[in-house]
């Protein structure tokens, strides 16, 4: 269930649990395509066989895999109805605190942390929390930036 909100409103989420996404499978061509992407081939990411016996008894995600995964999650749990724009702003902390297996399903949690004006919009500062099913730790915790735009900057 998506939270919809105008840019004007979204202070008045601020402290808000919007829900979650969701379940989606992550699977080892996505880590490929990662790998490929950004230069990372660790061997606990893409050597199937080498990782199968590693520490974590097969391959995991990257950890930035897991983060960049935010924003696709985001479009399931949060809708502005009004914005002329969005922009991916940064993060203010991220944490890794558990792997992300290969094969295992995440999810997406968010609340509202914080929502100040900018030129042409709001920017908002989201707690994102991707789980990985039946884990007793998340897998990735950061603090989000994003700036959403109704008006000409």
């Amino acid at each position: 269930m998506s939270t919809t909100v105008k840019v004007d409103d979204f202070h008045t989420l601020v402290g808000q649990h919007l829900g979650y996404s969701d379940w989606v499978t992550v699977e080892q061509d996505r880590v490929n395509q990662f790998a490929d992407a950004t230069g990372d081939h660790q061997w606990i990411h893409v050597d199937i066989e080498r990782a199968n016996h590693g520490p974590f008894g097969g391959p995991i995600a990257h950890g930035y895999l897991t983060l960049s995964m935010i924003p696709e999650l985001l479009d399931q749990v949060l809708t502005v109805s009004d914005t002329t724009s969005g922009v991916n702003y940064g993060c203010n902390r991220v944490r890794f605190p558990a792997p992300v297996p290969v094969g295992s399903d995440v999810r997406l949690g968010v609340a509202v942390a914080t929502v100040d004006p900018v030129a042409g919009g709001v920017q908002v500062v989201l707690d994102a929390t991707v789980e990985v099913r039946d884990a007793k730790k998340p897998s990735c915790v950061a603090q989000v930036i994003f700036h959403y735009y109704n008006q000409p900057v």
